[in-house]
């Protein structure tokens, strides 16, 4: 069940919900509803009509199995990574190579993605290969890669941790911690970043369903760690020309069930540089709170995944491209203020009218 207490509540009445939740066995679950007050996830019910405690100001005993990460819970997350929010209204862009292949490679691509209007570099240190003879990374130095190129930029960065005992190390030097695809399932390791307090950048599963994605991430926040972002980046379908298929209906969907923001990743989304850039376009259009892309400033040379890496030029374009988009999609949500306009559209009788009055509305 979810429980909403209101700010003004005294704190005896958390305690109270808290002691019932223990006495009884069941898991709860806490955090801050956005509102100024505390909701609180119970794995069970409790008789909270019974219990007569000041301050609640809602409870829905029954509730979706992703209780904490539901619309539900909580008015929509702003998740902070350094200075950058996400969810904020404005989308971000996060951007770097596949991998990390030396200090100054990426800190030459740090300065040429920021010049490209990126806001958070990212960068492999450590790969999960499909091949046991791919390049698997650079590991520790990747990190301290990552590290120079932030201070030389301010950048905050962003880098994949594949196992529970890399938690520790990687969370030293990154601002946010990326669960791969391969691992949206790997329990242990959601359970492990779930006990920070470093934001967390979920991948969606490969052959994931939206709940099973959405569970995942309630893995994490029920570790304590609600800083949570979701990506999508791509699904397996059945055509063999595209490495993976964007699935574009989670964006919108996931807006109508969940607090948390979600990214797209339209490198992975389509596997073909020449096609990023409109997918990228289309992650925005569906209501995206970012991007995520691959970026290297020699794409053709790169040590991993060259064929969907695009080049700074490229990140550029999509950037000033995103933002009119984004600027346009805003304009025409105002339906009150376009629809006189268009009534009007109605009594006109020429193109040139009907040219002058959509620049006009525009």
């Amino acid at each position: 069940m979810l429980i909403t207490i209101a700010q003004e509540a005294p704190p005896s009445t958390r305690a109270a919900v808290l002691a019932a939740a223990l006495k009884r066995g069941f898991p709860a679950h806490s955090m801050a509803n956005g509102r100024g007050g505390e909701v609180i996830g119970i794995a069970g019910t409790l008789p909270i009509e019974h219990m007569e405690l000041d301050g609640i100001s809602r409870v829905l005993a029954i509730h979706k199995p992703f209780m904490m990460a539901s619309l539900e819970a909580r008015d929509r997350s702003v998740v902070m990574v350094g200075d950058v929010a996400i969810g904020g209204g404005s989308p971000v862009l996060m951007a770097g190579p596949c991998s990390i292949e030396s200090i100054d490679d990426q800190i030459e691509i740090a300065r040429a993605v920021r010049a490209a209007g990126a806001n958070i570099l990212r960068g492999g240190a450590f790969k999960p290969r499909s091949s046991p003879y791919s390049f698997q990374g650079l590991g520790l130095e990747g990190l301290k890669a990552l590290a120079a190129a932030r201070e030389a930029t301010g950048l905050p960065v962003v880098t994949e941790v594949m196992e529970p005992e890399q938690v520790e190390l990687v969370s030293e030097y990154a601002d946010m911690l990326q669960i791969g695809s391969r691992n949206m399932a790997n329990f242990p390791l959601l359970k492990r970043v779930g006990k920070t307090n470093v934001p967390v950048l979920l991948k969606r599963g490969f052959a994931a369903t939206q709940e099973e994605f959405l569970m995942s991430a309630e893995y994490i926040m029920a570790g304590g760690n609600t800083s949570v972002v979701l990506c999508e980046r791509g699904i397996r379908a059945f055509d063999a020309a595209f490495r993976f298929t964007l699935d574009l209906n989670v964006v919108p969907s996931i807006k109508e069930l969940s607090h948390l923001p979600i990214i797209v990743d339209p490198s992975h989304g389509c596997g073909k540089r020449s096609l990023v850039a409109r997918m990228a376009m289309a992650g925005l259009a569906a209501g995206a709170d970012g991007l995520m892309l691959e970026v290297h400033v020699d794409p053709d040379r790169a040590l991993s995944d060259g064929y969907q890496t695009i080049t700074p030029a490229e990140l550029g374009r999509i950037h000033r491209r995103g933002m009119a988009l984004i600027e346009a999609l805003d304009g025409f949500d105002k339906v009150d203020d376009l629809a006189p306009g268009f009534a009007a559209m109605s009594q006109l009788s020429s193109l040139d009218d009907v040219v002058l009055e959509l620049e006009r509305i525009a």
